[in-house]
């Protein structure tokens, strides 16, 4: 990077960091580095790090039979990782939801196709199936977890077993338009559901389990992943009962889901449950194969080998989408008067309160959308990208989206109000006609989203 950069190198060289990340963060390369399953002497083993910089080792030989759980966008590549690597002599079971059917399913695995954002039938079917699974096991069993995010839509079953498959989509489709935060969203959702805040954990509670996380939530809330199907819950009915209130929730969802969360004894979700119901549940056992943070440590190390001044901030995470974008722009003005080069990343997701009858996008490309609108038009040498790690944005096709100071006058060369597609959540097709989409496909991974500001002044 001894040259200027014209606007399109800059924004090519956002794609190159984005997609690099993307590559240095797969589900493969995590169980090669983070969770790896070996054979030998003393049996077949998985070791997992520590926070002491050690391994631990699980011996797995001594079971009668190693049962998987497999769940969320990342679940066929995790399971695809874990089945290459345990040796054929042990008897193995399992079950999986995942956004598609396998093109060669395993016969030792039963798969569902579980719906996103929004559960469907095969949601229904997994979830009973699991809880079923889970209940039958003791302690000669070993549970193994596969858990990434998209979950909570793809395993979902009501408390209330008469509340219908239609209501629970028109329940979630609210949560997910609320404006509320990952966390306070799966809150509710672990007070309303017969498998999340634990309660798939407490039903296997008689064998030894074991998660292993591919995290789409802030690690300081990582019961909140897949609305912690197997975690011991913090939340609790007092703080779902204080959302329900803020967001003004409950006159949006359906009769039968209003009835249930008004309930004067709205159930509890488990906390700390063992075999003989002393605090310290097996299932309560985790370790995180990815986060966020190390999708933003890849792109950070990255960017720094092209010359970039780089810095991280991730003060807007769970921020509104506009307030985000107002913060991060002006950090990247006072930082590019300080560096010729800059590189600002920000993880974690943003906001967004959907209204009427929203068109195609995602809170990604609505944040670089946003970003242009507040670009002057004499500002260049600045590229935004936002894009998802799962490959999704939103209700489009694409990952999401970069944009400059030239976003706006090209959309309007198209015949495109920027305005209005902010307005009506409409901005995919603006960025799709302007060839400025980020279009990766399903990644097989969920990792939440990178934000990439660049600046490079002559």
């Amino acid at each position: 990077m001894n040259s200027p950069r014209p606007a399109e190198d800059l924004r090519n060289t956002a794609r190159e960091i984005f997609l690099h990340a993307l590559h240095q963060c797969s589900i493969s390369a995590a169980f090669a580095q983070r969770a790896r399953i070996t054979t030998g002497r003393q049996g077949t083993q998985l070791l997992l790090p520590t926070d002491q910089g050690s391994q631990h080792a699980l011996l797995l030989d001594g079971y009668r039979c190693i049962h998987l759980f497999t769940m969320g966008k990342a679940a066929l590549p995790m399971l695809d990782a874990v089945l290459a690597r345990l040796p054929s002599t042990l008897q193995i079971k399992g079950l999986c939801t995942a956004p598609v059917l396998p093109a060669t399913p395993d016969p030792r695995i039963r798969y569902f196709a579980g719906g996103h954002p929004l559960p469907n039938t095969d949601s229904f079917a997994a979830a009973r199936a699991m809880l079923h699974h889970a209940q039958q096991l003791d302690k000669r069993d070993f549970a193994l977890f596969l858990i990434s995010g998209g979950a909570s839509a793809m395993l979902e079953l009501p408390c209330d077993q008469l509340i219908s498959l239609e209501d629970t989509i028109a329940f979630h489709r609210a949560l997910v338009h609320s404006g509320a935060t990952i966390a306070e969203i799966n809150c509710v959702r672990k007070h309303f559901s017969a498998i999340k805040g634990g309660r798939l954990g407490s039903a296997a509670r008689h064998a030894h389990c074991l998660s292993l996380l591919v995290s789409d939530v802030p690690l300081r809330h990582l019961d909140a992943l897949a609305s912690s199907p197997t975690l011991p819950d913090r939340s609790t009915v007092a703080e779902c009962r204080e959302i329900l209130a803020r967001y003004l929730l409950l006159e949006q969802f359906p009769a039968s889901v209003r009835r249930y969360f008004e309930q004067p004894n709205l159930p509890e979700t488990p906390k700390h449950l063992s075999p003989d119901g002393e605090p310290g549940n097996s299932a309560s056992q985790f370790a995180v194969l990815l986060s966020n943070e190390y999708l933003v440590a890849a792109a950070k190390k990255y960017a720094g080998s092209l010359g970039f001044h780089v810095e991280v901030d991730n003060t807007c995470d769970d921020w509104d989408c506009a307030a985000a974008a107002d913060y991060l722009l002006r950090k990247l003005r006072t930082l590019r008067q300080q560096h010729a080069r800059v590189c600002l990343l920000s993880g974690g997701e943003v906001t967004v309160q959907i209204s009427g009858n929203p068109g195609t996008g995602g809170r990604n490309q609505q944040f670089a959308l946003a970003c242009a609108a507040a670009l002057h038009v004499d500002e260049s040498g600045l590229a935004i990208l936002s894009a998802g790690s799962d490959g999704i944005d939103g209700n489009s096709t694409a990952a999401g989206a970069i944009a400059d100071n030239t976003t706006l006058a090209r959309a309007q060369g198209l015949q495109w109000s920027t305005e209005a597609a902010l307005h009506q959540f409409n901005a995919a097709p603006l960025f799709a006609a302007l060839n400025d989409a980020i279009v990766t496909g399903p990644t097989g991974n969920n990792l939440r989203d990178l934000r990439i500001l660049l600046s490079f002044q002559r």
